[in-house]
């Protein structure tokens, strides 16, 4: 029986992955204030915007959960014990080498794809995203050495391998418009197979988040923390701008 190292606890405690063939690797950070999801800062008040990302998170475990997967939340080194502290118990929290989102993509695959197993690395920024999707991406694996999930802001929400590939990810090309096609073009010069799951968005700017808040308000148990979040919030502001009564005697 072959396993891989994750630690899980404090004291860099340390558990296994023991003959799992699917493993869910969510890319994520500690939940700091100026820290996370930071182009909602120009909107949303800081604390808010830290509540925000726990929701996001919790909702993309429980997401996780609902496909058989194993999870593993993989985050910059010295986030590790911050998030221990934060996640179930249930979840193995992995601390990636070097910087950065590409060196996070790298690690996750390095870490988790030995013995050979089908991992998907997902962003924390689609709690929403139908549990189809990522079936539809494990199983995409059996025929492809790569899956991608494809953003309509031409990023991508998900990554999918069956082992590491060195000189995948380009650090220059993360968070751009092209960011996807540049992934592509260099699956294509270390001749790699892939292909596409269904094409979604991620939140990354107020105008994300409004278009979440509607969908979840037709469908919350998409992502029930988030939904709940920002019904209360919607609660809170509809608070503010209703009139104030008087009673008059």
């Amino acid at each position: 029986m072959t396993t891989v190292a994750v630690f899980r606890g404090t004291g860099n405690r340390v558990t296994t992955l023991a003959d799992h063939d699917r493993v869910l690797a969510i890319m994520a950070k500690a939940p700091r204030a100026g820290y996370v999801k930071t182009r909602l800062g120009s909107v949303y008040r800081s604390a808010h915007v830290v509540e925000l990302y726990r929701a996001f998170i919790e909702d993309t475990i429980a997401l996780a959960r609902t496909v058989g997967a194993i999870t593993v939340v993989v985050c910059p080194i010295g986030d590790a014990e911050e998030i221990i502290a934060w996640l179930p118990p249930d979840v193995r929290v992995a601390p990636q080498r070097g910087r950065g989102l590409a060196d996070g993509l790298t690690s996750a695959f390095e870490l988790l794809c030995q013995p050979t197993r089908s991992v998907i690395a997902l962003n924390g920024d689609s709690p929403h995203l139908p549990p189809n999707v990522l079936e539809a991406a494990f199983a995409a694996l059996a025929t492809h050495d790569l899956v991608f999930g494809p953003c309509d802001d031409g990023g991508y929400y998900l990554v999918g391998a069956t082992r590491t590939h060195a000189g995948l990810f380009d650090p220059e090309a993360m968070g751009t418009a092209s960011a996807l096609d540049v992934l592509i073009a260099r699956a294509g010069r270390l001749g790699l197979s892939s292909t596409v799951t269904a094409e979604h968005y991620d939140v990354d700017v107020p105008a994300d988040l409004a278009r979440l808040g509607r969908e979840l308000l037709a469908r919350p148990e998409r992502a029930p923390r988030t939904a709940a979040l920002l019904a209360r919030w919607s609660r809170v502001v509809a608070a503010a701008r209703s009139p104030h009564r008087t009673d008059s005697s």
